[in-house]
């Protein structure tokens, strides 16, 4: 039988690896678009294949979960994952369309894996009595550090896209399939408490965490996909340099993730997530209208720690009832990759009309109507009868 500490290192590792894979990849997008000459709307949509992916397969992985486990899920993910990237790599520079069916695969991938960490990860949340699904996504954001970092130095030694995204992939597939036994059962579901995604779909609670999610994986997600395009183009700084400003992106969300844990704790869901969304705009706006290259920075580090608690704590919040989750997970998470779907291609148009830098704005004044359903992300106490 799995032990507690032992799941939740196993899910640690997990989001890591899968933080790993995503930032191998993002450190060579600006690489995609100049050997293919692309556009910002064009490499937009090559984005949103990836997105395309998630989405097709998180409708129904919850249902996946509920018969097959996290153990068996996370595999597939993680395989699927890994051919995926192993084709996108294959075709990068030479065949567009060899790369963007691989990343639709990657997506499907990513999607399923994604899904069944969080629901694992809220397992063993439960388990601990206290909160750590931040400290999980820290996890993730540590990989896309590593990720992005190694991506700085294995482009200033010319290194290939193919052996860099081949070596990551295959490294993290090898490591997730050596771990994910030690993961948790997820809990037992009695027949009268089995919750369909088609459900899920009409639980107006669980709608409006998905909504917020969308908003600050759109926070999130831009940056991942934009912030070093942008820099290159906005601040006329090298690839290199774009790409060691999005380290200091995810180095910084990942700072918050730590620290947010306890203020969680402390002063609930719904305090924090406010607090960081004003931090996370100003960053934004500093990033945009500043030219300072330390105040540059500053703005960077600001929109990280802003962008770090808004999908841990909605994917917690969408778990609060175990009996629940896997169904309310796929159901959030459903939406949040909505965010992954529709954000490339349309800041890489805004981008075509107004500079890379200000498209970036968006996210600025999405965070707005954001904050109005924050509130359906507080602290829910599962009724006893529930849990026996």
């Amino acid at each position: 039988m799995p032990t507690l500490t032992a799941a939740r290192n196993a899910v640690g590792l997990t989001f890591f690896l899968n933080g790993l894979v995503f930032a191998s990849w993002v450190s060579r997008i600006p690489e995609v678009r100049s050997s293919f000459g692309l556009t910002n709307g064009q490499l937009g949509l090559v984005l949103l294949a990836i997105a395309v992916g998630s989405v097709v397969a998180l409708p129904s992985t919850g249902a996946v979960i509920n018969a097959w486990g996290t153990v068996r899920v996370v595999r597939i993910g993680a395989a699927a994952a890994t051919l995926g990237m192993v084709t996108a790599a294959l075709g990068l520079g030479h065949a567009l369309l060899v790369t963007v069916l691989g990343l639709f695969v990657y997506g499907l991938g990513i999607g399923v894996w994604d899904v069944a960490m969080n629901v694992e990860g809220a397992e063993v949340e439960r388990g601990l009595g206290r909160t750590i699904m931040p400290r999980f996504h820290a996890g993730f954001s540590g990989g896309t550090v590593v990720g992005a970092l190694l991506g700085v130095l294995l482009i200033e030694l010319s290194v290939p896209a193919l052996v860099h995204l081949v070596a990551v992939v295959l490294l993290s597939i090898v490591l997730v399939w050596r771990t994910s036994p030690a993961f948790l059962p997820v809990a037992e579901t009695h027949e009268e408490h089995r919750t369909s995604a088609a459900r899920a779909w009409l639980e107006p609670r669980t709608l409006l965490i998905g909504v917020m999610v969308l908003a600050l994986a759109m926070t999130e997600g831009t940056a991942n996909d934009w912030l070093a395009v942008a820099l290159v183009d906005g601040h006329d700084v090298s690839h290199a340099t774009g790409v060691a400003g999005f380290a200091v992106f995810v180095l910084a969300m990942t700072a918050g993730r730590f620290a947010g844990t306890g203020l969680i704790d402390r002063f609930g869901r719904v305090a924090v997530l406010w607090g960081t969304m004003v931090v996370a705009g100003a960053g934004v706006l500093m990033i945009v209208f500043v030219e300072q290259p330390a105040l540059v920075v500053v703005g960077i580090v600001l929109w990280g720690v802003g962008a770090s608690l808004g999908f841990p704590v909605g994917m917690s919040a969408a778990a609060d009832d175990p009996l629940r989750a896997a169904s309310r997970v796929s159901v959030v998470s459903t939406i949040g990759y909505a965010a992954f779907l529709a954000g490339p291609p349309f800041l890489g148009f805004v981008g075509d009309e107004v500079g890379t830098l200000k498209a970036l704005l968006v996210v600025a004044v999405l965070l707005m109507p954001a904050a109005l359903v924050v509130p359906a992300a507080r602290e829910q106490r599962v009724v006893a009868a529930h849990q026996e």
